[in-house]
């Protein structure tokens, strides 16, 4: 009993089933009206899923290597910048007056992605100096993102009332998962930390920002509207950090360290997209009295 109990309680275990928590209410708040963008804007979507698996990943590789960081802070920036976009993302969007049915789009593709792109890329960008499980990987993203996420889907499906109430509370519950799962990864790692947090923490802010004016510029440079700038540039910015928070607890627990970006990365892109999305609510209802004066 006491072995059952000490497997359940480990810590990638643990973020993994915090996570699956986050990634089923994902799925009960996600109605098939959000997948219509996909289907009616498919160059839009496709635009922005290919810059932030292009745009992020080679970031975190190129910081990781500016500043000089160790093999396991360097994987868990990797890991960070291969991972798909989050809901909180769509909350930013929404605040910043942005295009949220693209926004909502391009998450739920780049999570649907994610089982196949995350691992490929941590394989190619990490692979040379940590030992990357590819499969065991694609097989975790499956187990604690995709069956949530159906699991979500099948609950609304078939307990409509109980997820109509359900759903109200999610966002706390959300909220207070990833919260876990970052206290978790710094109480394990403080003393590392403090011997090494000036740095990472710069790498964290600085992929995190570059991603979020780099997906402003993309989205410019394709002449996408101001709705759908703002919907890509907090979209690329902001990652589903969480996802890398677990997958390193779990597949990588030879380097523990590997952990802490993605929780830093958790609570920092949440400071970092409330500034934007305020800049840009800002930007838009000047733009809208100007018009209208």
């Amino acid at each position: 009993m006491d072995s059952i109990l000490e497997v359940f309680t480990a810590p990638g275990t643990l973020t993994s089933v915090l996570l699956g928590v986050v990634m089923f209410g994902m799925g009960l708040a996600t109605k098939p009206d959000d997948f219509k963008v996909v289907f009616g804007r498919p160059l839009d979507v496709a635009a922005g899923c290919i810059a932030q698996f292009t745009v992020m990943p080679a970031l975190a590789w190129a910081l990781a290597r500016l500043f000089g960081l160790d093999e396991a802070l360097t994987l868990g920036v990797v890991l960070v910048g291969c991972c798909p976009g989050g809901t909180a993302s769509n909350v930013m969007t929404y605040l910043a007056k942005g295009d949220l049915a693209l926004s909502v789009g391009m998450t739920g593709v780049s999570t649907l992605l994610a089982p196949f792109l995350t691992p490929a890329l941590t394989l190619l960008l990490a692979g040379k100096t940590v030992d990357v499980d590819a499969a065991g990987m694609f097989v975790g993203i499956l187990w604690v993102v995709i069956l949530p996420i159906l699991l979500g889907f099948a609950a609304k499906r078939f307990c409509p009332k109980a997820t109509a109430r359900a759903v109200r509370f999610m966002p706390a519950v959300s909220t207070a998962a990833i919260a876990a799962i970052v206290a978790l990864v710094l109480a394990a790692n403080a003393q590392r930390i403090a011997e090494g947090g000036p740095a990472v923490f710069a790498v964290v802010a600085l992929h995190n920002i570059l991603g979020l004016v780099l997906g402003y510029f993309i989205a410019a440079a394709l002449r996408l509207s101001g709705p759908k700038r703002r919907a890509l540039c907090i979209e690329v910015g902001m990652q589903n950090s969480g996802l890398a928070a677990s997958l390193a607890a779990a597949h990588f627990a030879a380097y523990p360290m590997a952990a802490v970006p993605g929780a830093i990365f958790s609570v920092w892109h949440n400071i970092s997209g409330a500034f934007a999305a305020r800049f840009f609510a800002k930007r838009a209802e000047a733009a809208l009295a100007g018009e209208q004066a």
